[in-house]
């Protein structure tokens, strides 16, 4: 999983469906071996392990004592659930601020306001200052 590849399957996005998680990372590339060991030449791998000691809390360590003698596969399917159960709060909150309009443009509304008071005090400042206003 990368931020910087341009492959939309490469990256996880937070208001991604659960079923495309879950099929992002099981496409996720590991390598041809057989361990889940942590391993800086093994970049795929590792950034899983990193994502998923990130999300379940457990040390990277405990990770691999936990999928010791394990598939690929079955590490990917825990760590697309620890993803999926990370991200539907997330989803649940931007779906509800989402479809609520009347409260977008309240929000909207409020810090057009505040954006309108803050730049009339610095031009009455700069009109002040350059002398236009005694």
């Amino acid at each position: 999983m990368s931020k910087s590849d341009s492959n939309d399957h490469n990256i996880l996005g937070l208001l991604d469906p659960p079923d495309m998680i879950v099929k992002k990372i099981k496409r996720a590339v590991t390598d041809s071996g057989s361990t889940i060991e942590y391993d800086e030449n093994r970049p795929g791998l590792a950034n899983l392990l990193n994502i998923y000691s990130s999300l379940s809390g457990e040390s990277i360590k405990d990770t691999e004592t936990k999928f010791e003698g394990k598939m690929y596969s079955e590490f990917k399917e825990d760590l697309a659930e620890a993803v999926v159960e990370t991200l539907t709060p997330i989803q649940t909150k931007y779906n509800e601020l989402i479809n609520d309009k009347s409260h977008l443009e309240q929000i909207l509304s409020d810090g057009a306001e505040r954006a309108s008071d803050r730049a009339y005090k610095t031009v009455r400042k700069v009109y002040k200052k350059s002398g236009l206003i005694q």
